[in-house]
Formats: structure tokens, sequence, C-alpha cells
């Protein structure tokens, strides 16, 4: 028995776990590891995926989400939802999605094995059918999306006839989505916008999306309505502001009516997505709050701005932008600040050793500990100590 297997979960074990039992059963099955989501898009895009298995659970989007964003890019993968939690409504919503079945953890061998063979057996009947259909398909996508893009770049397209690809759009508006240059390789956003962009364009117009750049991608829509129109662009930067954890431009031309003008029309949207007042996640607020509930937490452990980032599935530069924005503190003040507050705290009681305190709030050297109180407070820990002590 052949087939391709992607397994998708953040826990270690788990993976191993169900890659050996999967070899095990069956040694001809190719089986993929993802720890997130963002591996997981890298694993779907290089190989041809039959069967997707994803916990619910996973750092940035969980695996309800990522099937819902999946299913039209890679419509033959056949998905198995793996939870820790029997709730009902879990298992629904899988369902829904178009899930085959729903494991709870710890995943049953026997069970699982035999789903694997029920499902490959399917696969591999389907593609059959389906193989001749779908590389024409994926062949025609990948022709329209590089003469789009040298159109929208305004290069030669030699003498194509491109004017039938535009029969179906008597008018159509270009809608850029842009994301900002980020520090992080951005290919988990890129895919979310691609998929969340198609699905808005079919529910209120009609057209594509393609591919421009790494940081862009353009949907090319037919509106019925101005109404139409206002609702994609409305849906669609909710939707970005809720799944993107970076900086973000969402820019509408106006309405062209021959294709010959779309070179000029991306150069304005390019041009405007440069400026300042980019669209920015909607989680901004939920996540220094979360972050300083980290913080309050973790204190006396090592806080580095790259580990706290992570935490909140931030890359630190815009992590960093953002904390100061909301706290009208720069991280490291903060930190330090919240350290002395502790530290203070520990002074006024009787019988801790400076070393102690300076251990339990991060620092491990009394030394460095005394320097930097000295710093904030303008004494000495002993000084401060003793004042307090005077003043009883």
């Amino acid at each position: 028995m052949t087939a391709n297997i992607l397994i998708t979960d953040d826990e270690h074990v788990i993976r191993e776990g169900v890659k050996r039992t999967i070899k095990r059963a069956f040694p001809d099955i190719t089986v993929h590891l993802a720890a997130s989501a963002e591996e997981a898009v890298r694993i779907l895009d290089q190989h041809p995926v039959d069967i997707v298995l994803t916990d619910i659970l996973m750092p940035g989007i969980d695996g309800l989400e990522f099937m819902k964003m999946s299913r039209r890019r890679y419509p033959q993968a056949k998905w198995v939802v793996i939870s820790a939690h029997s709730e009902f409504a879990y298992a629904q919503t899988a369902v829904r999605l178009g899930a085959r079945d729903y494991l709870l953890k710890p995943i049953g061998k026997q069970r699982l094995v035999e789903l694997i063979a029920q499902l490959a057996e399917e696969a591999k009947a389907e593609s059959e059918q389906t193989a001749e259909s779908e590389m024409m398909k994926r062949n025609l996508k990948y022709l329209r999306e590089a003469v789009f893009q040298r159109l929208a770049s305004g290069l030669d397209i030699g003498n194509m006839d491109i004017a039938p690809l535009f029969e179906r759009y008597p008018d159509f508006h270009l809608v850029l989505a842009h994301l900002e240059e980020a520090v992080k390789p951005v290919h988990l956003e890129h895919f979310i916008i691609e998929n969340v962009l198609s699905e808005l364009v079919d529910r209120h117009g009609e057209g594509f999306v393609v591919n421009f750049d790494r940081q862009s991608l353009l949907g090319i829509v037919h509106f019925p309505s101005a109404a139409a129109q206002d609702a994609l662009l409305t849906e669609l930067k909710t939707h970005l502001g809720h799944y993107l954890k970076v900086p973000f431009h969402v820019t509408p031309s106006c309405k062209i009516s021959d294709y010959r003008n779309i070179a000029a029309e991306v150069k304005k949207l390019r041009q405007a997505s440069s400026v300042p007042g980019l669209d920015r996640p909607e989680g901004g607020d939920k996540a220094i709050e979360v972050a300083l509930q980290y913080l309050k937490a973790h204190y006396n452990e090592e806080l580095s701005l790259e580990k706290v980032a992570s935490v909140v599935f931030l890359n630190p530069i815009y992590f960093s932008q953002l904390f100061k924005q909301k706290t009208g503190q720069g991280y490291k003040d903060y930190v330090i600040s919240l350290r002395m507050e502790q530290a203070k705290e520990l002074l006024r009681r009787q019988g801790l050793k400076l070393a102690d305190i300076a251990e339990r709030i991060g620092y491990g050297d009394v030394r460095h500990f005394t320097q930097v109180f000295r710093k904030k407070m303008n004494v000495t820990p002993t000084e401060y100590r003793q004042q307090f002590l005077a003043e009883r």
C-alpha cells in the first residue's frame, strides 16, 4: 500500500509515535512530520499529500483553522483531527469542515491502522481517476499566474492572446494584499492570505487570486455591486487582522475596464501600500496583555525579547514596537522595573540574603543585581533595606 501522509502535531512524542505505528503496518507509506501549521504548509506545497493528521492545539493556527484554510488549495487531501479534548463541539466542527475522523489522545494503534488502510485505499482509487484532471487545473493556474505576473509588472507577454482570460470580467477591481517585510519567513502568512482572499472572491464576486511576489498577492475581482466590494474589503481586513501576526496592507484599485491598464494600476497600488498606515493585527492588544501576564508569572526566568515574542506568536521587531506603544516602556526597561519591584518586596522581609533575592528575581550574580538596583533606585539593595527598617 502506498500513500503520502502528513502528521502535524507540536508534541514530538505524538508525531514520532504515530509515525512508528503507521510505518510498522505500512512500510511503503511515506510519512512527513510537521510541528506547526507553518511547517505543514511548506510540506503540502512541496509534496503530494493524500492524508493529513492534525492536532487541534498548535502554535499560531489551530488544527481546525488550518484544515479550513487548506481545503481549497488541497482538495484531494483527507483530514483526520487529533485531540486531547472529547468535547462534542470540537468533533462537530471537525466533521462540518470535512474531517474523516476525530481521534482522541492517546490514539489507539488498531483504530489508527484501520483508518489509514481505509483512507489510503480511497486516496488510491480517487487519484487514478482525478490525477490528470488535477494536473491540468494546476498547470492552468500556474500559466495564468505567470502570465498575469508579467502583465502586472509591465513586462512583454509576446504574441499571447490573453483577452479570453478577461472575457468573463467586463470590468474588475484589483485588491492588493501586502505584508510588511518581516524578519522571519512569511510563508504561512502568504498561504493564509491566498486562501482567505480566494474564499471571499468567490463569495462576493467573480475572479481569481495570484501570487505577485514574496510579500504580495493580487485579487482580480468583478463585483456585482459596490456593496459587494465593501463587504469583501471589510471581511478581508477583519480575517487577516485575526489570523496574521505581522502588519499588512489591503489596497483596492479603481474599476478597470481594459486589462492593458493593469500594470499602471498595480504600480499605484504598490506605491500606496508602501506609505505609513499599515493595518495591524487585531490581536495586538490581546497579545501584549498575554505577554504582560507571562512576564509577571515568569519574571525570575530568562526573558529575552525573542522568547516572549514567540510566546504570543509575533515577530520580535513588531512585538518590540507594539510593546512600547501599549505600555509606554521599552521591553527591557519594563522587565527591569518589574524585577526591581519584586526585589523591593523581598528586601522588606527579614532573613533573606541578597544572593537569595537576586536568584528569586532572575539574577544569578549578586553584583549585577546590585548594580541594576542602584541604577534604578539610586540606592543599593542594602541601603534600601536599612531605610525601610528605619522608617518602621
